[in-house]
């Protein structure tokens, strides 16, 4: 009901009331939804047509389900890729996490004791395979039995001794030595450090640049014929190229991964974001040598021998 208007005084004389005046145009309405007629409201309460419905509904959804599979097959694993011989090294450091033997001693203990090591094996304690068997070399010489200098005052039997006794005692150092070194006994936090150089010396562009063909040169007529600048000489080994960074951020990933399929990884929230951050800044690294190699043999070397699919660089990836 509209309200009142007061009206002045002297109009008092009757009561007055000002109401709008009634309108003849439509009032304002809205369009509801049409109502379904009857058979179609009876084509869903028939239960012949919804059995057929949901089982069109399943088929969808199981071919959907398929094709997800398919696709997250043909990309690859974005955490692990495909498992190479030189990721599963990644454990084992190339085989350096193996106690190394020592030579038997002879008969006659003639021949110094040595470790069996080759160049390719890396050592704990940032020491090298050289080093140490100059070091113990070194030691078998010096920790030598003294010998007396009147050849009529020497006791066959008691050099005899000695120097069996001094054998022994460098044998049973040595292979104390070979323990202490080796990456079997260390945390994995050595092992990583020994995984990050053998990284980059297999994919350090100071190693690549011999071996691997270098990128198509860049059209001249996109420079305007202007020569780009001479980059700067390397000195010492590359550490920072995006080959390397990819490789150590391979090494670090698989170490995490293992890490979370334990009993109680799935509990590990730091860890897990960890992850997640590595594997993302691991597709950010590809994904700019990618567009930068454009397939050169850096780029091939690289996906063969990490096993990186194009789940690790496409698309999002989510964790």
């Amino acid at each position: 009901m509209p309200p009142r208007i007061p009206i002045p005084s002297r109009l008092s004389g009757s009561s007055l009331c000002f109401r709008p005046a009634p309108s003849k145009a439509p009032l304002p309405f809205t369009q509801s939804a049409n109502a379904s007629t009857f058979a179609e409201r009876k084509a869903h309460k028939d239960p012949y047509a919804l059995a057929q419905s949901a089982q069109r509904k399943a088929v969808n959804l199981a071919r959907q389900k398929v094709l997800q599979e398919e696709r997250k097959k043909a990309l690859g694993d974005p955490v692990r890729g495909i498992t190479t011989p030189f990721v599963e090294s990644f454990d084992d450091v190339g085989g350096s996490s193996v106690i190394f033997d020592t030579t038997e001693p002879t008969a006659n203990y003639a021949e110094p004791i040595q470790i069996k090591t080759t160049d390719s094996v890396y050592l704990n304690h940032f020491l090298k395979p050289e080093e140490l068997a100059n070091a113990v070399q070194h030691s078998y010489s010096l920790s030598k039995p003294l010998r007396e200098k009147i050849a009529a005052h020497v006791d066959p039997m008691t050099e005899d001794k000695e120097r069996v006794k001094h054998e022994k005692g460098h044998l049973n150092a040595t292979r104390a030595l070979a323990r202490i070194v080796s990456l079997a006994n260390s945390g994995q936090k050595d092992k990583t450090r020994a995984n990050i150089q053998r990284c980059i010396e297999t994919f350090g562009r100071h190693k690549t640049d011999v071996t691997l063909q270098p990128r198509a040169p860049i059209n001249p007529n996109v420079t305007g014929g202007v020569p780009l600048p001479e980059k700067t000489p390397r000195a010492g080994p590359d550490t920072g190229s995006s080959e390397v960074q990819i490789a150590i951020l391979t090494a670090k990933i698989r170490v995490l991964a293992n890490q979370l399929e334990k009993k109680g990884g799935n509990k590990d929230k730091i860890n897990k974001r960890n992850l997640r951050v590595m594997v993302h800044k691991r597709q950010k690294h590809l994904n700019y040598l990618r567009r930068k190699e454009r397939g050169s043999d850096r780029w091939q070397n690289l996906v063969k021998t990490l096993g990186l699919t194009e789940g690790t660089y496409k698309g999002e990836i989510s964790l």
